[in-house]
């Protein structure tokens, strides 16, 4: 069974390959996907989404040049490197400013719909900035 449980957000307005290739990404900085593990299968997740099967090959195909996973004909796709990211140590402390900041958004008067989307525009604008440095 797999490690990653893909989701989708109809109103982000990212490409469907592209929020599953960020959620790989997610999955791997935070160590719920390792080195050896397999994602779902295309039909899988085709099934889970209701999405056109191209659509995952193409997030995993991007996957795979990126040097993440590799596709092995009949047997599925496996991760096979992790980019490297912040230590334990950092994550957790990252993780309770995080926790500080949803606490004080939830104060302020944001579900979790509205969280998310100030933390999805907030990306966004982030590497659109990121793009023209």
């Amino acid at each position: 069974m797999a490690a990653i449980a893909f989701r989708l957000d109809g109103r982000s307005g990212v490409p469907t390959y592209r929020q599953l290739t960020r959620q790989v990404h997610r999955a791997l900085r935070l160590g719920v996907l390792e080195r050896g593990d397999q994602l779902p299968t295309a039909r899988e997740v085709v099934e889970a989404l209701a999405i056109n099967p191209n659509t995952v090959l193409r997030a995993y195909r991007d996957l795979e040049q990126q040097g993440l996973v590799q596709s092995r004909p009949g047997q599925g796709t496996f991760v096979v490197d992790v980019p490297p990211g912040p230590s334990l140590g950092d994550r957790q402390a990252l993780r309770r400013g995080l926790e500080r900041w949803v606490r004080d958004a939830r104060r302020a008067g944001l579900d979790d719909e509205g969280i998310d989307t100030l933390v999805d525009v907030t990306l966004r604008d982030l590497a659109s900035e990121e793009e023209i440095a």
